[in-house]
């Protein structure tokens, strides 16, 4: 059997994707997995074992450069060739469903109720309901599943292998892991301002916690951040990291700490101890475990109408993030020992 996943971004919905993978896998152990994916977050999905070809394409360029329409409908039209039994679209957005459509006519997508742009269902040839305020991992296993016939439970996700994987480092960033100390990787950005928690508050978490803290970074504004905290601490500033390096990385920290963003859950797709700090988005996109945890504002969120301007996230009590901290780098502690 031959199937494509389209999952175009961003990088914390495909990570909550991809561990439909090994649920899929054990059912078809002898299917061919292709993933669609933008080409900037192609290799998140790299080294997968589970994943035979990855599909870029650059769709998100068309809102800017519109005269490459022809050119990614052509790549998409190449992909094609392969002849799929089976296309799944699990973003529910009109231009993933228009590629999910061009890849085959036999292609599954959720229902109109269950999509923010309703209108991408009409694309499918068969529809999946899912509740679009349930939680973001269950619905992403739900569509990838269900039309396979696999049901897939809590308790197999909870008990999920890491499925996140990396060649060789192409930066010597275990020159910035200390023996004999915890080594707790900060991720201190993300996509909108308002999911940010304050640089004033990571700080006082760096001094909280006896630990070597690593800073990494994705743009000028969080490297001028994360150069604001170094100043003033003895947290170091990663050099920019590829995805792969940062793979590499996280898998091993003893702890990660970072807001809702991309970066922050690929702790969760490694098995590696973490707190994400939620302000305007909700909890229900992660799974919580012995070792992910949350920290959330006192904000109410509206799942279906996210506040941008929700700064709640400064509310956090930077105790209580230290706090935490301390007692998931003692769980890891003692099962390391």
């Amino acid at each position: 059997m031959k199937i494509a996943i389209v999952k175009l971004s961003a990088l914390g919905d495909i990570i909550h994707a991809m561990v439909a993978l090994q649920f899929i896998k054990a059912d078809y152990p002898a299917a061919q997995i292709d993933w669609l994916v933008e080409q900037n977050f192609s290799d998140i999905l790299a080294d997968n074992p589970d994943i035979n070809r990855i599909l870029p394409v650059n769709l998100k360029s068309l809102k800017t450069h519109k005269s490459g329409l022809l050119k990614e409908i052509a790549t998409i039209k190449a992909y094609a060739k392969q002849q799929y039994d089976l296309v799944i679209d699990a973003q529910g957005l009109i231009k993933s469903a228009l590629a999910a459509r061009l890849l085959s006519s036999s292609c599954i997508g959720f229902d109109k109720n269950s999509i923010r742009e309703k209108p991408a269902a009409w694309l499918y040839g068969q529809t999946v309901a899912c509740p679009y305020d349930a939680n973001s991992i269950d619905r992403n296993v739900g569509i990838l599943t269900r039309p396979l016939g696999i049901q897939v439970s809590s308790q197999q996700i909870l008990g999920k292998q890491p499925f996140l994987f990396h060649h060789s480092p192409e930066q010597p960033v275990d020159n910035f892991l200390q023996a004999g100390v915890a080594n707790v990787l900060l991720v201190i950005g993300s996509t909108w301002p308002s999911r940010n928690y304050p640089r004033e508050k990571f700080l006082q978490i760096v001094r909280g916690l006896a630990a070597n803290c690593l800073i990494c970074w994705g743009n000028a504004q969080e490297r001028q951040a994360a150069e604001w905290i170094a100043l003033r601490s003895e947290a170091r500033v990663l050099p920019r990291l590829s995805l792969n390096d940062l793979k590499y990385l996280i898998s091993r920290t003893d702890l990660l700490i970072g807001n809702d963003t991309g970066p922050t859950h690929m702790a969760w797709g490694l098995n590696r101890p973490s707190i994400t700090l939620f302000g305007p988005t909700p909890i229900s996109r992660v799974y919580l475990t012995d070792i992910n945890k949350v920290l959330k504002s006192p904000s109410a969120v509206n799942p279906f109408k996210l506040n941008k301007n929700d700064f709640s996230i400064a509310e956090i009590p930077e105790t209580e993030v230290i706090a935490l901290a301390k007692s998931l780098l003692y769980i890891d502690s003692a099962i390391k020992s």
